[in-house]
């Protein structure tokens, strides 16, 4: 391959990230919260039956704010059922995993988590077969002092400070018609505006999401997008974005380019939502709230094949084994990510444990990472700061990414995905740069050059590459390290260039101290 050149400037950024853009989602499916987070009597569990093997790995993941109890589950809860003694909590049918749900963690349980795991809680409130009563007063025993039925409540519980709960999503993906009472976009918009009008006279300092549609192949999306800022324009901060990208095609180029169309889903909710803000003449700006998005498709399944015999409790699905090609694919993703933080401000991966997750665990053994979990990890980790603009001259291939969840099958083209996804991220208090590369060509190394102006004297600090020779390797319990970071040794300084050359099928963390 040719030389691959990009070229930056210290002082031209395109936004600081927001730390809640590095966040995950919990949710009461499959393994996720039993056996996953929660497993009481395991040999690392605390005294709240938190497992610490796992508590371990999701601090080295670094994720900033936690999304729960849904997803699909939050359509049909009653949050009601997950507060006070365990032993008098009732056991329900769960429809949106068909199995049965015994409510021994409840909201009480995860803002205790999130505590000892040291991340923001971000809630979401039943606007399915709820609505706004429901939901104005889960947050009154969540964050109002004391002296109410609620809050009272709540301090006899056994949790006498408020839970303080800043962040709020107004329900999910209402326009899916596997949700529990799904809602076209006037209903959704029309409840979620009561609902987070008297959520918000409750509590002032909290901030909202509505929903946007489940995804840029449905066929409300756009429309749906924009009816809902039409209700709740003045009464949210955020609207939601989901994305699963997929390889069911078995076409790696495709796959790899899908982040592609991450980049357009964005650009196009953000110019919805400031036609909304225009017909307003309203210089407000609704930021975007991505909270769910992740590599999903070997287990995705309708709903007649996710019912299974005696509606058990927390059983295996939706059990995601990522290899390699999914760890460059999500990583692109990351990438994507990164690249709108000027109006991507939350993010949430789908999900934590074991369901479509980074951290795998074996109820009773052990926990280990996922090939995700590599690229989340840099991602959370080192990618705090303002992101830089960049041109970059590489060379480009089309691809056509196949998704065949909208009404029919479809194919979503892009003409020109250039073999270089890269994000710049510069770190002032740290004086630190670091360089996200994905290289998407599968046979040819990539010679890389970065001409970093405006900054002084620059030191290589960390270098890091995710390879292996074989897409399809796989982390197991019996070799959890096979897919896993190593040096990337070929990196220099030459002024105020940074070079390297890139393996075929790579995934790069380049860090450069950087003065001026």
């Amino acid at each position: 391959m040719r030389n691959v050149d990009v070229l930056l400037h210290r002082d031209f950024e395109i936004g600081v990230t927001d730390r809640r853009l590095f966040g995950a989602f919990v949710e009461h499916l499959g393994r996720c919260v039993y056996g996953g987070i929660y497993e009481p009597g395991h040999k690392t569990a605390d005294k709240q039956g938190f497992r610490k093997d796992v508590a371990a790995l999701v601090r080295e993941l670094a994720p900033t704010i936690m999304r729960y109890p849904g997803g699909n589950f939050v359509s049909g809860y009653n949050w009601e059922d997950g507060v006070g003694p365990v032993a008098e909590r009732p056991r329900r049918l769960d429809l949106a995993w068909m199995s049965t749900e015994p409510n021994s963690f409840g909201t009480n349980e995860f803002i205790d988590w999130c505590r000892a795991t040291e991340i923001e809680p971000m809630l979401a409130v039943n606007l399915g077969t709820r609505a706004g009563d429901a939901a104005r007063n889960m947050l009154e025993y969540c964050n109002h002092p004391s002296g109410t039925a609620w809050s009272d409540m709540r301090r006899k519980h056994g949790w006498e400070k408020p839970h303080d709960v800043k962040f709020w999503c107004l329900g999910n993906e209402m326009d899916g018609p596997w949700q529990m009472e799904a809602k076209t976009a006037t209903e959704y918009g029309r409840i979620a505006v009561e609902a987070a009008k008297m959520m918000r006279w409750i509590d002032p300092s909290i901030e909202l999401a509505a929903c946007g549609s489940s995804g840029r192949s449905m066929p409300t999306y756009g429309a749906w997008e924009e009816t809902v800022l039409e209700h709740t324009f003045d009464h949210v901060e955020f609207i939601s974005l989901h994305t699963y990208i997929n390889n069911y095609a078995g076409d790696t180029p495709a796959f790899l380019a899908a982040c592609d169309l991450m980049d357009s889903f964005i650009d196009e909710v953000v110019a919805i939502a400031d036609a909304v803000a225009a017909r307003r003449r309203s210089p407000r700006r609704i930021m975007l709230s991505f909270d769910e998005w992740n590599v999903w498709y070997r287990t995705r399944r309708n709903r007649q094949e996710r019912v299974l015999p005696g509606w058990p409790v927390a059983p295996p699905i939706l059990e995601e084994i990522y290899n390699m090609e999914d760890a460059l694919a999500f990583g692109g993703a990351c990438i994507s990510l990164l690249n709108h933080a000027d109006r991507v401000k939350a993010g949430c991966l789908a999900q934590l444990v074991n369901v479509i997750a980074p951290i795998m665990t074996e109820t009773g053994g052990p926990a280990w990472r996922q090939t995700i979990f590599h690229p989340f990890a840099h991602f959370s980790n080192f990618g705090r700061g303002r992101v830089l603009r960049t041109q970059i001259d590489s060379p480009a291939y089309a691809a056509n990414y196949y998704d065949p969840r909208g009404p029919q099958d479809l194919y979503f083209p892009v003409p020109e995905a250039p073999y270089l996804k890269l994000s710049a991220v510069h770190d002032d208090k740290e004086g630190m740069l670091t360089l996200f590369a994905l290289n998407r060509h599968l046979t040819e190394e990539m010679p890389l050059r970065v001409d970093a102006k405006g900054f002084g004297a620059m030191k290589v600090d960390t270098a890091l590459q995710l390879h292996h020779a074989d897409l399809q390797a796989t982390n197991t319990k019996e070799a959890p390290n096979r897919v896993a970071p190593s040096p990337l040794s070929s990196v220099r300084i030459d002024g105020n260039h940074v070079q390297a050359t890139l393996k075929p099928a790579s995934w790069n963390v380049i860090r450069v101290k950087a003065t001026r």
